[in-house]
Parts: structure tokens; C-alpha cells; sequence
């Protein structure tokens, strides 16, 4: 486990908040201010039961509870951000497609149970779309669709200032928007032509495998441990196969935008997760997209950015949503 550490401040209040991504479990305390301390990286447990995840969350917060004591700090609450559709009043996780281990699983009593301080769960797109509206891309605006481009695809909708979580939870799964329903190109979700599996690092590295024999000189040709950060950085030196794929990617995903800008008519889009590094690589095509089947006024109106806070956004907005349910006591409601 890797681990920065930060001088704090004893008469700060902390809580401890969790990204729990498909490939990489982050975490960290966090103050009202927005600051990060004692940053924690590992690869996510991947295992046929949650108990490795559950273990894996309860040290972190022991690590930082560690930390923060020798500086005569506390944590008041915990918040973690899961990949999937996320049951907040019951702590449930509904589906995590990308950490099945999690599907139907009480996570938040499990940590309760052993942490014993109030625990909030929240999707992770969700947690980004937060993230970016309190110290990121989205300062400012009232009405913000967050897209995060990681293993999967993820989505976070604000409107009037408010998280919208739909009338199950389940709102947001921009991810599985049907962008070419007919390909026969399943998703992990069960259905087919997902946005999901044309613009996530998954993708990237599925449709450059797919399309090899079509660039027998790509440098791509090769290499049997594919990355989507190997094929963009091909992409960058010109490679033809790199730069198709994040064409196609390009497409798809605007494609997917121009939906949700003639649906919600939206301020700004913010782009994030690891994808978005590939952002020279795709971006025109994803404009172009978009400015074709988006209703012109909204889609001139929609600022589509790259989001500001990078890997740290879902740790900002899990943050930021338990301080928000801070009562006066100082105990999560």
C-alpha cells in the first residue's frame, strides 16, 4: 500500500473517504476545506466474496485513524465511493459490474459493524460529479453531468445544485446509455452496445485487439500486456491503430453526450477517470458528434470539459457528501 503523508491540523474535523474503483482501492482523510491527507493507494482485492474488500477498507481507516492520532486528530464519519448502483439508505450494493463481489452485499453494516462511526455509501460517479462541483470543473454551476472514463463508464448528474439519484438509485449509469444497440458487443450489464464497451480503458484495449489485423505495422502489434495507457501514448506518436481506436471511442462517446445534452440541457459535462488523459486523442470526434445530433442551442450552451481534480474527484465528493449530512452533534444523519 502506498501512502503520502501531510502535516494536519489537531482542531481540524477530518472524515475518511474511500474511492473503490474496479482496478485501484484510494483513500484518504479529508477536511472541510477540501484537503487531502495521508493519501492510500492499493489495487482492489479481487476475489469471489467481499470480505478482502471489506478488510481492505477497515485497515485503511485504521491507517488513517493511526495518523490522525498522533496529531491529536479524529475522524468524524467514513464515506466510500463504489463502482456500481448503490442503495444509500439501506448501504446496500445493488450491482457493481466491474466488482460483482459486491452485487446485493450489505456493505455499509459490514463496516459499521467493525468501525463503529456512521458510514455513508455513494456511487462513485456520483461521488465525482460532487467532487468536481466543489473543487473542480464544476465550480459555479447549478446544473452538471459528471462522465467518468475508468474501467468502466460512470455518471454523475447535479441538477438545481442537488444530486440526482433517480427514483431507485440507479440514475447516472451513463455508462449504459445504448450507443449501438445492434453491434451484438456485450456489456458487462447484460446488454449489448453499451457506451460502456466502445469508451472505458477496457474498451480501448478490446477494440485495438480487434482491429490488429486490419495495421499490420502498428506498434500495438505485439505487445500481449495491452494497456489503455500504452495505446495512447502509440497514439500520440502517430501510431494508425492508436489513433483509430480513440476515434471510434471519440465517436461513440459523443454520440452518448448529444443524448444526455438534448435530455437535460446541462451547463457543463465534465470529463474524468483515467481516459481522459486521452483527451487530444478523441476529443474533435467526440465534438463533432455531438454538434450533428445535439439540439444546437443546448449543445452550444453545454461546455464540455475535462475534469480538474483527477484521480482524487470521488475522494472530494464522498468527502463533501459526508460533511453535507453533518449535524450539529458532528455525527452523520
Amino acid at each position: 500500500m502506498q501512502s503520502t503523508n501531510k502535516s494536519g491540523n489537531d482542531k481540524r474535523e477530518f472524515v475518511f473517504a474511500a474511492d473503490l474503483g474496479g482496478t485501484h482501492l484510494r483513500a484518504a482523510a479529508v477536511d472541510r476545506g477540501g484537503e487531502l491527507y495521508f493519501r492510500q493507494m492499493q489495487p482492489t482485492p479481487q476475489a469471489e466474496t467481499p470480505d478482502e474488500i471489506v478488510r481492505a477498507l477497515i485497515a485503511a481507516v485504521r491507517e488513517c485513524e493511526r495518523q490522525l492520532g498522533e496529531l491529536g486528530g479524529a475522524i468524524s464519519g467514513v464515506s466510500i465511493a463504489v463502482p456500481g448502483t448503490v442503495n444509500v439508505a439501506k448501504g446496500i450494493v445493488v450491482q457493481a459490474p466491474n466488482v460483482p463481489s459486491l452485487d446485493g452485499f450489505h456493505l455499509g453494516a459490514a463496516l459499521a459493524s467493525e468501525l463503529n462511526r456512521p458510514l455513508i455509501l455513494e456511487n462513485d460517479a456520483n461521488a465525482a460529479a460532487l467532487g468536481d462541483m466543489w473543487r473542480g470543473a464544476g465550480q459555479g454551476c447549478r446544473s452538471i453531468i459528471c462522465v467518468t472514463l475508468g474501467t468502466g463508464v460512470g455518471g454523475g448528474i447535479i441538477l438545481d445544485g442537488k444530486l440526482w439519484r433517480g427514483a431507485d438509485g440507479s440514475a447516472g449509469e451513463i455508462g449504459h446509455i445504448a450507443v449501438d444497440p445492434f453491434s451484438g458487443v456485450p456489456c458487462s450489464c447484460g446488454g449489448q452496445g453499451c457506451l460502456e464497451v466502445y469508451a472505458s480503458a477496457t474498451a480501448i484495449v478490446r477494440m485495438t485487439r480487434e482491429a490488429k489485423p486490419r495495421y499490420p505495422y502498428s506498434a500495438l502489434h505485439n505487445p500481449e500486456d495491452l494497456t489503455s495507457e500504452k495505446i495512447y501514448q502509440a497514439g500520440k506518436e502517430g501510431d494508425e491503430l492508436a489513433l483509430e481506436v480513440f476515434r471510434q471511442m471519440g465517436v461513440y462517446l459523443g454520440i452518448g453526450l448529444a443524448s444526455l445534452i438534448n435530455v437535460i440541457n446541462p451547463e457543463v459535462i465534465v470529463v474524468g477517470g483515467g481516459l481522459a488523459n486521452g483527451w487530444d486523442l478523441f476529443e474533435k470526434h467526440m465534438h463533432q458528434q455531438i454538434f450533428e445530433r445535439a439540439f444546437p442551442i443546448p449543445a452550444r450552451r453545454a461546455r464540455i470539459v475535462r475534469a480538474q481534480c483527477g484521480d482524487d474527484a470521488g475522494l472530494l465528493g464522498a468527502a463533501w457528501l459526508a460533511f453535507a449530512t453533518l449535524n450539529e452533534k458532528g455525527r452523520l444523519v
